[in-house]
């Protein structure tokens, strides 16, 4: 069932720098052009900044953001919202109609997966009927967050998250370069989401996939899970998917 909004506005809390570029940019995008409101939030109220070896590739041009995700981020960086974004103290659920979790896995990531403020407004956020989207690291965030009874927000919901065997293989063919640049944390994003869940079939996977991503036109190569008003996707090939799927939720 649809949370009733005709216009939303859309909340997507993020970190100072290093936020993954596709799972900004294209929701950002196409919540705009659906005609809802996106607004920004970081820990201070500092312009944010992406990755910046997504714009250019991480080893020779490679694993970087495809053209149109980078074409829409410059686009963001224009966009008063994301120039002068509120603070993490300034939210509030009341004020927002639904929660977006962006992921991504550089070292400016931790200010946002490990801050305790942000972990409380998730939880306040599943409080409520709205609906939340979270995707890749995004739904590290949410595992972290804990409902009254010291739960994750996620225990008893069917989630997806960045799967093991992706990580694992971004790591080991990058490392020779970049070392543990796609080790954000000791622990694989997949076994720390699996921890805070209800049931272990509460995680899905989804196809295996490397390479193949979605677009704004063919969603075949990409994965979300729904369950409610909570969607959930891997990776930046799923950006598109979990983007319509949120203003599905939107009425």
């Amino acid at each position: 069932m649809a949370y009733d909004a005709a216009m939303a506005k859309v909340v997507f809390p993020l970190p100072d720098r290093d936020f993954d570029i596709t799972e900004v940019a294209v929701p950002w995008r196409l919540l705009v052009d659906a005609g809802h409101e996106v607004v920004f939030a970081t820990e201070a109220g500092a312009t944010p900044a992406c990755d910046p070896l997504l714009l250019t590739g991480v080893v020779f041009g490679a694993f970087g953001a495809r053209p149109e995700p980078i074409e829409f981020y410059h686009q963001l960086e224009q966009a008063p919202a994301f120039v002068s974004p509120l603070t993490w103290s300034d939210c509030d659920p009341a004020a927002f109609d639904a929660l977006f979790l962006a992921g991504g896995h550089a070292p400016g990531m931790r200010q946002y997966l490990g801050s305790e403020q942000v972990q409380r407004f998730i939880a306040a956020f599943f409080a409520t009927p709205k609906p939340v989207a979270a995707i890749c690291h995004g739904v590290l965030a949410a595992a972290r967050a804990k409902r009254a009874d010291g739960a994750s927000v996620l225990h008893g919901i069917r989630t997806t998250c960045l799967p093991k065997y992706m990580e694992r293989s971004a790591y080991f063919a990058t490392f020779w370069r970049r070392g543990r640049y796609y080790r954000t944390y000791p622990a694989y994003v997949e076994d720390e989401v699996r921890a805070a869940l209800a049931e272990p079939d509460h995680f899905e996977r989804g196809p295996r996939n490397l390479f193949k991503r979605g677009t704004r036109d063919d969603d075949s190569a990409a994965f979300v899970v729904e369950a409610g008003r909570y969607v959930s996707g891997r990776w930046p090939g799923d950006a598109y998917l979990i983007g319509k799927k949120l203003i599905e939720r939107l009425g």
